[in-house]
């Protein structure tokens, strides 16, 4: 078999693999029986085989009987279930409860309760675990969660949750590991008895655990298998009473599963398992993972004491990881605040940057860096050659739509005609301009590493088409070329909004200023006395409010009461308002001091650009987006974006709330002028309101409901004002809005209008 045939019968594979009813297996394992319970009649409509045999009963006695007629206290024990604040898909223990029926009415069993998928799981555990701990529980948990706090260290606090986990369930090994960004598994702790191989140190590949594994992972958060060979309870009948489909299982504590973990295991010579699942931020950040090699009950009692400790360990490490990440963010913010203090006393940025090299490259944490500017190239440290650099920019600027670009590979994901060589594998560029091909570059040099792997991160291909897992877990090593060091999130997130702060404060400034003709120069002298009035007698003062208020609260918020905290927060949020306000009442300021400069503008390219730009203000949200044939018109370019861009913003602003937004700009084509209209789904208004609306500081939502200055329309009402248009609105509580403006005809140009334009 050829590579090409080999890598599509993986391909094919790895395709079978994702679509494997892990979800819907249809059984469960058989340490324990479940009922799947129609609501609210209660009556039993699934059942797995292994009940009937456990109470010695047949299974036509069961299905279709009532809840209360099987299991004592019945109803009782739903309704405390219905009382509990917890997710109802998540298994909740409401009660040790006795059968009605057959022949095991003096035995007690653990009954635990969840919802999903239209009906009610009632799972019970065999008493085959014990139904008492040996190792008394209570102590053993106050005890981690007591000490957890003190632990700093995430790795040592893995390691203690091990030591834990290991003296609670007995298992031989007990392992956690932590997830890379590839979603390989670095073992980080682990407790393991004589006999059993050590994989401390030794990196799991992202392949033993599929995408879907991962999602039941962070769904389910314990997983218990006691009998790697166990022989699956199936249920009868097979499908959803409610749905007619395959059940849906994911919840369930007793879910069967794949044949090809039990295989897995298997090749492990590990004969039960227990996964713990630690969740940060909504992803699975990695696992608690208990081994044995020989089969192994785990009681009701000792499952439920691990699975709060691995919900404790999801919370300490979340808490360690959001102080790091803000501790390392707040050094990149000082950075910035040194940066933009530079730019500012030398009045540009390229000046500014070489004043202070070192700065500047330990800015992200490269080895050398670069600044383009035009046709010009500043170069600092081991940089590659002006040319080679000059080239990234170009490429950058065609290919690249993201603000920031970065990689920790240049040789696998930028052109190799570029010629960047081991000296700069790790490339970080940001744009630092809106229209110009401006760059902020830094780089890394390669970093060659060993990878330790537990066994040869790779797989075969069954004869049925699916993966076959691993066989050996014998260590490995790679050696991993071409690779820097990776860019930290925050040094990410930090050029970005070095990015922002350059734009806003700098650059922005700058490219408006040259555009301003001669005859304007007495204009400028007092628009430019009115901005550093502004910045400096109001938006210095209100920015140092901002910044020292959240700097205190990092610094000295575990010391002030609860009501301080909530004082300082307030401070904080008014300052970041104010300087809001007070850019908003510079710009509106600025819309009647500024001569316009006409000029041909698309609509339909001018819209397309902004809901480009917006795209950060609704990613993760669904709108729906109609915009209608707009001609080409002869108007300020700046201003009547900056028209658009409120009308827009508004629309998305107030459709926050919709599962589906809906948001179309459209146009009517009268005698005299043309009618620009830009309406949507949302909150709407009260017409009688209507003569408010384009009014500065006048707004109809309280701004809990919803942020602003109401000073966005009123300037859309001066810009069409200035171009001889007017403005107005129609609209309908909690059905939408629609705003309009109208320019003049005289400013229409008439255009052959492309393929292109009709389907802008």
């Amino acid at each position: 078999m050829s590579t090409t045939d080999t890598q599509d019968a993986f391909e094919i594979a790895l395709a079978n693999c994702a679509r494997e009813r892990i979800r819907t297996p249809g059984s469960i394992q058989p340490q324990g029986f479940m009922l799947v319970i129609e609501e609210p009649a209660m009556i039993i409509r699934q059942v797995s085989e292994n009940l009937p045999a456990w109470l010695s009963v047949d299974i036509d006695a069961l299905i279709g009987a009532r809840f209360d007629q099987v299991v004592g206290d019945g109803p009782d024990l739903v309704e405390q279930f219905d009382d509990q604040d917890e997710d109802e898909s998540q298994p909740y223990h409401v009660g040790d409860v006795q059968f009605l029926v057959g022949q095991r009415a003096d035995v007690f069993l653990p009954m635990m309760l969840h919802r999903h998928d239209q009906v009610l799981f009632a799972e019970f555990q065999l008493p085959s675990g014990g139904q008492s701990p040996r190792t008394p529980l209570y102590p053993v948990v106050r005890s981690f969660i007591s000490a957890a706090s003190d632990i700093e260290s995430v790795d040592e606090l893995c390691e203690r949750a091990v030591r834990v986990i290991k003296r609670l369930t007995g298992f031989g090994r007990v392992k956690s590991y932590r997830f890379d960004a590839e979603g390989n598994g670095l073992v980080n702790a682990e407790l393991v008895d004589d006999g059993y191989p050590s994989y401390l140190g030794l990196c799991f590949p992202a392949s033993d655990i599929p995408s879907q594994a991962r999602e039941l992972y962070c769904a389910n958060r314990i997983r218990v298998i006691e009998d790697a060979g166990y022989q699956p309870a199936h249920l009868i009948p097979a499908e959803n009473p409610m749905t007619g489909q395959p059940i849906d299982l994911s919840f369930s504590s007793l879910r069967s599963v794949s044949p090809v973990h039990l295989q897995y295991m298997r090749n492990m010579k590990t004969w039960a398992s227990m996964s713990i699942s630690i969740v940060v931020d909504g992803k699975l950040w990695g696992l608690v993972s208990c081994h044995h090699d020989t089969p192994r009950a785990v009681s009701f009692y000792i499952r439920t004491a691990c699975e709060l400790l691995g919900r404790v360990l999801s919370l300490q490490v979340e808490t360690r990881e959001a102080h790091q990440r803000n501790e390392r963010m707040l050094s990149i913010r000082e950075r910035i605040v040194n940066l933009l203090a530079i730019i500012a006393d030398h009045d540009s940025v390229l000046l500014g940057l070489r004043a202070t090299p070192d700065i500047f490259i330990d800015f992200a944490g490269g080895t050398a860096a670069a600044v383009v500017a035009g046709s010009g190239c500043d170069l600092y440290g081991q940089a590659p050659s002006k040319k080679t650099v000059m080239a990234l920019a170009a490429w950058l600027a065609a290919h690249v739509e993201d603000e920031v670009f970065h990689t920790d590979n240049a040789g696998r994901d930028v052109p190799a005609q570029i010629g960047l060589d081991a000296s700069c594998s790790g490339v970080l560029a940001v744009s630092i301009s809106e229209i110009h091909p401006h760059y902020l570059i830094w780089f890394k040099p390669e970093q060659s590493h060993v990878v330790h792997w537990a066994g040869r991160p790779e797989k075969s291909i069954a004869a049925s088409g699916s993966l076959s897992p691993r066989q050996s877990f014998e260590q490995w090593q790679q050696v991993v070329d071409g690779f820097s060091t990776p860019w930290a999130a925050s040094e990410i997130i930090g050029v970005g909004e070095l990015r922002q702060a350059i734009l806003g404060i700098v650059l922005r400034k700058a490219e408006e200023m040259a555009q301003l003709s001669e005859d304007l120069e007495q204009s400028n002298k007092e628009l430019e006395a009115f901005s550093y009035s502004v910045s400096h007698d109001l938006r210095a003062p209100l920015r140092h409010i901002a910044g020292y208020a959240e700097l205190l609260g990092d610094l000295e918020g575990k010391k002030l009461s609860e009501r301080g905290v909530r004082f300082l927060d307030t401070i904080g949020q008014s300052a970041k308002f104010a300087g809001t306000l007070v850019d908003n009442l510079l710009s509106f300021s600025q819309m009647g001091r500024s001569a316009m400069h006409l000029a041909e503008v698309n609509l339909s390219a001018m819209v397309a650009t902004i809901q480009l730009e917006m795209r950060p203000d609704y990613e993760g949200r669904e709108i729906e987006w109609e915009f209608a044939s707009l001609p080409t018109v002869i108007a300020d370019p700046a201003f009547l974006h900056l028209a658009m861009r409120n009308l827009i913003a508004n629309a998305i602003k107030y459709t926050r709330h919709e599962p589906v937004a809906k948001i179309r700009v459209d146009i009517e084509n009268r005698a005299n002028d043309m009618v620009i209209s830009v309406s949507d789904n949302g909150v709407g208004f009260d017409m009688q309101y209507a003569n408010k609306l384009f009014g500065v500081f006048q707004r109809l939502h309280r701004m809990e409901e919803f942020e602003g200055t109401g000073i966005g329309l009123a300037n859309v009402r001066r810009i069409i004002e200035r171009h001889g248009g007017s403005v107005w609105a129609e609209g309908v509580p909690q059905q939408g809005a629609t705003f309009y403006f109208s320019l003049p005809r005289k400013t229409l140009r008439p255009v052959v209008r492309s393929v292109e334009d009709n389907h802008a």
